[in-house]
C-alpha cells in the first residue's frame, strides 16, 4: 500500500463529522417517518432506543475497534484474522459498491428536483411527472434500451464530484466536505422544521411523532422494525465505521465516540420527522387528504407528496422547496463517499494502487453500473436491487461480521481495545450482545428478507436477482484469487 494512502485524522472533529456524514443520509430524511409512523408512533421510539443502545451502538463499537486495532483495510483485516476469510470481505465490498451505484441515481432525481424546484416545474400533478417527464419510466424491461438524458448526466455530475472528493487526501477531501456539507444540512433542516413548525395544520402531523399505541410494542415486528431502522440508519456492516476508525490517531476515545455519532444520527432523523410530519400535517389540512395517506417512504414521499405540498404553499415553497431539495442531496453526497471509502482503501490495500488510482477506477465502473437506471426501465430495476441488496444480501453481511468479529477473533482484545484510552467502558454484557443478541435479531431479519424475495414471482425481478446473486459470489472470489500487487498484504497484522 502507498504510504499517501497511509492517512490519519487531522483532528476528532473530523472524524466526528465525517461519521455523522456518513450514517445521515436518505434513510433518514425519508425512510425513518414512514416507519415511525406505521409502527406506534411515539411508542416506537422505545423499541428504537432499546434497539440503539443494545444492538446499533454494539455493533458500531466492534467495527470501531477492529479498525482501530488493525488500521488497515477490510480485505486485509479478514484476511489476517483467517486467509480464508477473504472473501467475505469483497462480498461484503460488492454489496457496499453495487448499493452506492443505485443510491448515486436516487440523489441524481434530487438533483433534478433542486433545479425544478425554483419553478415549481413539476406542474399540478407531481406523481404524473415523476414518473412520466423525469424517469420515463416503462413498465417493462424493454425500456432499459431507452436513455433518459437528464438522469443520466445527473449522474455522471454525482460521480465525478464523487471521485473528485474521493482522490484526494483524507482530511482535504472527505475530512474538508464533512466540515461544510454536515453543518449546511444541520443549518436547512433548522430552517425547515422551524418553519413547518408555523404552518397550519402542523400540529395535525407532529402529536403523530408524541402519541403512542402501547399495543404496538406488544407486536414482535415493531421491535424488527426498529432495529431494522438501526441497521440501515447506521449503514451496519457496510465497512464504513471500520474503514474511517482506521485513520485515527492513537489515543482516541473509541466508545465515546460511538455514543456521540449514534447519538447525532438518532437525533437528526427525530428531529427531522417533527419537520416531515408538520409539513404533511399541513397538507392534511389544506386537502382534506387523510394523514395516513400522505405518509409514504422514498421517492414517493420525496418527489410526489412534498411537491405536492409545495404547491399549495404559496411564495414561502420558492425557498422551502429548493432547501428541502439541498438537504436531501447534501446528506446523500456525505453517505456516498462513505461508502466508497471503504471499497476504494481495499483496493489501493491489495493492489498497491495510489489513492487517486483506486477512487479512478471504481468511479468509471461506477458510472458504467449506474447509467443502467439511466433508462426507462432504470426504477424498476432500482427497485429489485434495493429489495434484494439491502434486505437479503447486507444482512447477511451482517450476520457473517457478527460470527467472525464474536466467535471467530478473540474477542477479548476488542474490549481491551475499546476500554484502553475511553472513559465509558465496556464488558461482558456487550460480549453476550455480539455473540448471542444481536446475530438473533439480525437472523430475524434475513429470514424475513428472504422470505420476501421468495415470495416474488415476477420472471423480471427473479432474473434480475439471479444476476446479482452470481455477482456477489464471482466478484469476491476473482478479488481473492487475484495476486496482490502489494508485497505487505499478504503479511500478518499485529492483533
Amino acid at each position: 500500500m502507498s504510504n499517501e494512502n497511509k492517512s490519519v485524522w487531522n483532528s476528532n472533529i473530523t472524524f466526528i463529522l465525517a461519521m455523522i456524514g456518513s450514517a445521515v443520509g436518505l434513510g433518514n430524511i425519508w425512510r425513518f417517518p414512514n416507519v415511525l409512523y406505521s409502527n406506534g408512533g411515539g411508542s416506537f421510539m422505545i423499541p428504537y432506543i432499546v434497539s440503539l443502545f443494545l444492538l446499533g451502538i454494539s455493533f458500531v463499537l466492534v467495527e470501531y475497534a477492529v479498525g482501530y486495532k488493525f488500521k488497515t483495510s477490510l480485505s486485509k483485516i479478514l484476511y489476517s484474522v483467517y486467509n480464508k476469510l477473504e472473501p467475505v470481505a469483497w462480498f461484503v465490498l460488492t454489496i457496499v459498491f453495487l448499493i452506492t451505484t443505485y443510491y448515486i441515481c436516487v440523489v441524481g432525481w434530487d438533483l433534478i428536483y433542486v433545479v425544478l424546484s425554483f419553478t415549481k416545474a413539476w406542474g399540478s400533478n407531481p406523481d404524473l411527472f415523476f414518473s412520466q417527464s423525469v424517469l420515463q419510466a416503462t413498465d417493462s424491461i424493454d425500456g432499459i434500451t431507452t436513455i433518459v438524458p437528464a438522469v443520466l448526466a445527473s449522474i455522471v455530475a454525482i460521480w465525478f464530484v464523487t471521485w473528485a472528493i474521493l482522490r484526494t487526501n483524507l482530511n482535504d477531501g472527505i475530512g474538508k466536505v464533512s466540515k461544510v456539507l454536515l453543518p449546511l444540512l444541520c443549518i436547512i433542516v433548522v430552517i425547515i422544521v422551524i418553519f413547518s413548525l408555523t404552518l397550519p395544520g402542523a400540529s395535525i402531523g407532529y402529536t403523530q411523532i408524541f402519541t403512542p399505541d402501547w399495543n404496538a410494542l406488544l407486536n414482535p415486528n415493531v421491535w424488527l422494525a426498529a432495529f431494522g431502522q438501526i441497521v440501515f440508519s447506521l449503514s451496519l456492516g457496510m465497512a464504513i465505521a471500520l474503514t474511517y476508525a482506521s485513520y485515527l490517531p492513537e489515543g482516541s476515545k473509541l466508545t465515546d465516540n460511538a455514543i456521540v455519532v449514534a447519538f447525532s444520527n438518532s437525533g437528526f432523523e427525530v428531529f427531522n420527522s417533527i419537520g416531515i410530519f408538520s409539513i404533511l400535517g399541513f397538507m392534511a389540512m389544506t386537502s382534506g387528504i387523510p394523514f395516513n395517506e400522505l405518509v409514504t417512504e422514498g421517492t414517493g414521499l420525496a418527489f410526489v407528496v412534498f411537491p405536492q405540498v409545495f404547491n399549495v404553499m404559496g411564495p414561502s415553497a420558492n425557498i422551502i422547496g429548493p432547501l428541502f431539495f439541498l438537504c436531501i442531496f447534501f446528506a446523500g453526497i456525505t453517505s456516498i463517499i462513505a461508502l466508497l471509502e471503504g471499497v476504494c482503501y481495499s483496493i489501493s490495500e491489495k493492489f498497491n494502487f495510489s489513492r487517486k488510482k483506486s477512487a479512478t477506477i471504481v468511479c468509471i465502473v461506477g458510472v458504467c453500473v449506474s447509467s443502467i437506471f439511466a433508462t426507462g426501465a432504470g426504477s424498476l430495476i432500482l427497485g429489485v436491487f434495493d429489495a434484494f441488496l439491502n434486505n437479503f444480501a447486507l444482512l447477511f453481511a451482517v450476520l457473517l461480521e457478527c460470527i467472525i468479529f464474536g466467535w471467530i477473533y478473540d474477542f477479548d482484545k476488542l474490549i481491551a481495545t475499546l476500554n484502553e484510552n475511553s472513559k465509558i467502558k465496556v464488558g461482558k454484557t456487550w460480549k453476550t450482545v455480539i455473540k448471542f443478541i444481536l446475530p438473533i435479531c439480525i437472523l430475524f431479519l434475513w429470514i424475513q428478507g428472504i422470505l420476501s424475495s421468495l415470495a416474488d414471482e415476477d420472471p423480471v425481478s427473479i432474473t434480475i436477482k439471479a444476476i446479482l446473486l452470481i455477482v456477489l459470489i464471482a466478484l469476491p472470489i476473482i478479488f481473492t484469487k487475484l495476486p496482490a500487487k502489494n508485497e505487505d498484504f499478504y503479511k500478518e497484522v499485529q492483533h
